[in-house]
């Protein structure tokens, strides 16, 4: 297992704010890491370090010297009238033929891959984009927050890429689900330190909580004991004949010590709209055309949604989601048909076209005071301002020296501070952390009123969808199934698809992918099977030796026996990452064989 990147005693500021404080972490060939940490904590700024785009205050990276990175560009390297395939042949010097395999990963094919590339979606640029990232064969990938604004497609197929990619990668993101699907491994910054774990994100935040509350713990049996001793000192240092044992037990005291723990950040608190809830249809659409000027976008869209509902609007970017929710807000007229809301149905609206047209001389305690409905105290607005971030001097802040991201906000706030009983929204977590969408979507949880909304984040639409519509092929329908479902469908398309690249690949001749012609796996030798089988037990008997240990570093009040414990559960996880990598290699070599 070669060592890519070495990062050792690694020391940055930038003014007061420490991002780095003796940071060390090692990243090996293979190794898929989610990088995490709360927004500011320095994480960009680590990843233009590795790039060479920032330097260290002190210490240093080690880079492999055949080190070869890949980094998703963030900007548009593309050329005025230049197509995918002429991006892709100029960026990585490769064959056409090369170019349009790789690009056809990312069902990049005909007008998307010859036409003009500045015609293409955000989402099928970033499918350009990592195409060129794969062309270039890199040893390590850089990939910083990478779902961003990415329809669901885009993510599987970023997820299946990412999956079959033999190199290593380094992936911040504050998806976690995402996280979940293409990492084995956890990287942390927390307070200027690094913490490398050898398991998945959600394993490694159970680790980290349990951390907390172990050391917790110990601080607490430290504090009881230095009372002891400072009452014992008090009693006895002026007493001739006790002074020794009070001296004595004064370096007692001096060796004790309280183990640093991370000050939790103030969480998010939403509560939604307190309503009446309401029985019935909340819209129904009757043969509606959605669109603009010139642009037919969805026609002969016939649905309903009741009451009570929290209805997620899917499809891919592009085809029409955003334009169907301004169409349901009467921000753009219908090209044909019509669309009706039920009796006394009052419509709070977060979008774009909403937010930016906020009153500018009004200060954010103004604006949020407007909106509130009557009867909320001034507490109630500071609360809700502070879940979004508006705290102390900040809501006196002008709305025109906001910036769009707290604009949105501010919009947010207003909407939850109302009596508004439909709420329509548009990406509401696009300008939130991971920990106020979590509050977000607890709080619509609990909405008894009904909610509109779209979303680029799964575990979100999981969270809050009860119903789906899907916007597709130029129409828009209720779609017969949960999101789960409606998941497992795109999944199931984007892998016939492969399955159908991989049939005519072996029908032109080319080699193919699906192991045996049958189709079925070959059986496993059996040195294979022994093999397969040992490994399987040690991993249940490890597994259940690191789970003994976490509970006794829980129980454990004693400072040193517990870094022993804590030895003891670090040389367990990684005898377990070990014997988990060795049956992957055997099982992966099966499905390849």
């Amino acid at each position: 297992m070669a060592v890519l990147l070495q990062i050792r005693n690694a020391h940055k500021s930038f003014g007061d704010q420490v991002l780095l404080d003796g940071a060390e972490a090692t990243i090996t060939d293979e190794n898929k890491v989610g990088f995490i940490g709360r927004n500011g904590a320095g994480k960009s700024t680590l990843l233009k370090i590795l790039l060479g785009e920032e330097s260290l205050d002190s210490g240093e990276v080690i880079r492999h010297p055949k080190l070869s990175v890949g980094y998703l560009k963030q900007h548009d390297p593309f050329e005025p009238g230049e197509s995918a395939l002429d991006y892709l042949m100029r960026d990585s010097a490769q064959p056409e033929w090369r170019c349009g395999q790789v690009a056809g990963q990312f069902e990049l094919k005909g007008e998307k891959l010859t036409g003009p590339v500045s015609s293409l979606s955000g989402g099928w640029q970033t499918r350009v984009k990592l195409a060129a990232l794969l062309l270039h064969d890199p040893k390590l990938l850089l990939l910083d927050e990478p779902t961003n604004f990415l329809d669901l497609r885009t993510q599987i197929l970023l997820e299946n890429f990412l999956t079959d990619y033999r190199g290593a990668c380094l992936i911040v993101s504050h998806d976690r689900a995402f996280l979940d699907a293409t990492c084995d491994s956890t990287l942390g910054l927390a307070r200027g330190k690094l913490t490398m774990y050898p398991g998945k994100v959600d394993k490694y935040l159970e680790y980290e909580a349990d951390q907390k509350e172990h050391a917790k713990r110990v601080n607490a049996a430290t504090m009881t004991k230095q009372k002891q001793l400072e009452k014992f000192i008090n009693k006895n240092r002026a007493n001739a004949s006790t002074a020794s044992q009070a001296r004595s037990k004064q370096k007692q005291l001096d060796r004790l010590s309280l183990i640093d723990v991370e000050s939790a950040e103030r969480n998010a608190h939403i509560q939604a709209p307190l309503v009446q809830p309401r029985q019935g249809s909340a819209v129904r659409c009757t043969g509606l055309a959605i669109g603009y000027p010139g642009v037919d976008v969805a026609s002969e869209i016939n649905l309903e949604i009741e009451h009570g509902q929290r209805t997620g609007i899917v499809g891919d970017n592009g085809q029409g989601k955003t334009t169907l929710l301004r169409t349901l807000v009467g921000s753009l007229e219908p090209k044909a048909g019509q669309f009706k809301w039920g009796h006394h149905c009052r419509i709070g609206t977060y979008a774009q076209h909403v937010y930016t047209t906020i009153p500018e001389n009004e200060t954010v305690i103004e604006y949020l005071e407007g909106q509130a409905m009557a009867g909320t105290t001034d507490q109630q607005v500071l609360a809700v301002a502070g879940a979004l971030l508006f705290r102390d001097s900040h809501v006196e802040k002008k709305v025109k020296v906001l910036s769009g991201g707290e604009r949105a906000r501010l919009c947010l706030a207003g909407l939850l501070l109302s009596d508004f009983n439909i709420l329509v929204l548009d990406e509401p977590g696009n300008h939130l952390d991971v920990e106020t969408v979590e509050a977000l979507a607890v709080a619509l949880e609990h909405f008894k009123g009904t909610v509109v909304f779209t979303s680029h984040d799964r575990h979100f639409m999981q969270r809050v969808a009860t119903s789906v519509i899907e916007v597709r092929d130029g129409t828009a329908r209720n779609y017969l199934g949960d999101y789960d479902a409606y998941v497992w469908s795109i999944s199931q398309e984007i892998e016939d698809g492969r399955r159908a690249d991989g049939s005519a690949k072996k029908k032109s001749g080319g080699k193919s992918t699906g192991g045996s012609k049958s189709g079925k796996k070959p059986p496993l030798s059996r040195q294979k099977q022994k093999e397969i089988g040992k490994l399987e037990k040690l991993i249940a008997k490890l597994d259940q030796e690191k789970k003994s240990l976490n509970e006794q570093l829980l129980a454990c009040s004693d400072t040193s026996e517990a870094l022993v414990l804590h030895d003891e559960f670090s040389k367990i996880a990684d005898r377990l990452e070990e014997a988990e990598t060795k049956w992957l290699e055997l099982s992966e070599s099966q499905n390849s064989s």
